[in-house]
């Protein structure tokens, strides 16, 4: 048994769960490693009080979980009243000082997001919202000029990572011309490499060079690049693209894995392999822990039988503890400063 890669293959899952409390077959999956911390939902989330003792009972199943969370603004906020609620994002864009008003959104966001104990927020979405009937991303967007999404994202993910909180661009390449959403069907468009240096890899170039800390993978097939596979488990688009063009070394995040972009046409065992293989390094898992566990001994096998390189399972992992030793230590510190502020209250 190699445990390296057992270890690596939790670290490489992050998982949910379905209630406000940690179920226990959850608990031991964080426990024993077989994920690598929870990404939160409204459903898990019911105050803010109610979110910081979560996030302690996590942390205290695992010192090291990775707490993350979507808390965009608009519709997209897990995170309800009192916790500052921001308007759509698009709403920031198209005024006037655009990014100014952006950064100060992710200010907001960083204080309240550490405060809850959170170590990542999965914003700013990138896309170029160029489709006037996209289902998935509308007012998500900054705006549908490529430029104007690259400035306002900047601003957004250095306001969030100046706050300790990790920020992840989402979705690459683009998912803002679709005119399907990949929740419930895999979108396909026919886009050349062209068309998206001019348009949709804007705003992800400009993040890369802002030091963005990861980057969400769309489940949309681009065609001219890959017929057949979405961009999550495609070979042709993550290195070659992504990291060998863009040169981009952080964490890569795969959307929801569960979406049915991808379990309508690959079992969860096989989407999570190639995942990996393409160049990902965090599995997103957002609901059942059945397939949490399939995808950790998928992925474990498929090292053992030689179809997903140890190499790469290990460089995924090492990729992610660069990320937990930047963001994990300010949030500690922040996690400390909130038991002090709780223990005054209470006196």
């Amino acid at each position: 048994m190699d445990q390296e890669v057992r270890q690596a293959a939790g670290e490489v899952i992050l998982g949910g769960f379905p209630e406000a409390t940690v179920s226990p077959e959850y608990a031991e999956l964080l426990r024993s490693g077989r994920v690598g911390g929870a990404v939160l939902f409204r459903r898990n989330l019911t105050s803010c009080e109610q979110a910081a003792a979560l996030t302690e009972s996590l942390k205290a199943l695992r010192p090291d979980a990775w707490l993350a969370i979507d808390q965009e603004g608009g519709r997209v906020q897990r995170l309800g009243p009192p916790f500052p609620q921001l308007p759509p994002m698009r709403q920031l864009g198209e005024r006037p000082d655009a990014a100014a008003h952006v950064s100060r959104a992710g200010t907001i966001l960083s204080q309240g997001l550490a405060m809850l104990g959170l170590h990542q927020n999965y914003a700013p979405v990138l896309d170029v919202d160029t489709h006037p009937d996209n289902p998935a991303i509308g007012d998500r967007a900054f705006s549908s000029d490529p430029q104007q999404v690259a400035d306002c994202g900047v601003a957004l993910i250095q306001a969030l990572q100046m706050g300790g909180i990790a920020a992840c661009g989402k979705h690459f390449p683009g998912h803002g011309d679709s005119h399907t959403d990949s929740h419930v069907e895999l979108p396909r468009l026919d886009h050349d490499l062209d068309r998206l240096r001019r348009v949709e890899l804007v705003p992800f170039a400009a993040a890369m060079r802002a030091g963005v800390a990861s980057i969400m993978t769309t489940h949309v097939c681009y065609t001219a690049l890959d017929a057949v596979h979405p961009t999550t488990l495609s070979e042709a688009v993550i290195e070659p693209l992504l990291r060998r063009e863009l040169g981009y070394d952080g964490v890569v995040v795969t959307d929801d894995m569960e979406m049915l972009a991808i379990m309508d046409h690959y079992g969860i065992e096989e989407a999570a392999v190639r995942a990996l293989r393409a160049g990902c390094d965090q599995l997103l898992i957002c609901h059942r822990v059945e397939l949490q566990v399939a995808a950790y001994e998928a992925l474990v096998r498929a090292v053992e039988a030689g179809e997903l390189p140890r190499r790469r399972l290990l460089q995924a992992a090492a990729r992610l503890r660069r990320m937990k030793q930047r963001y994990q230590p300010l949030a500690a510190r922040l996690d400390a400063l909130h038991q002090q502020w709780s223990e005054s209250w209470a006196s």
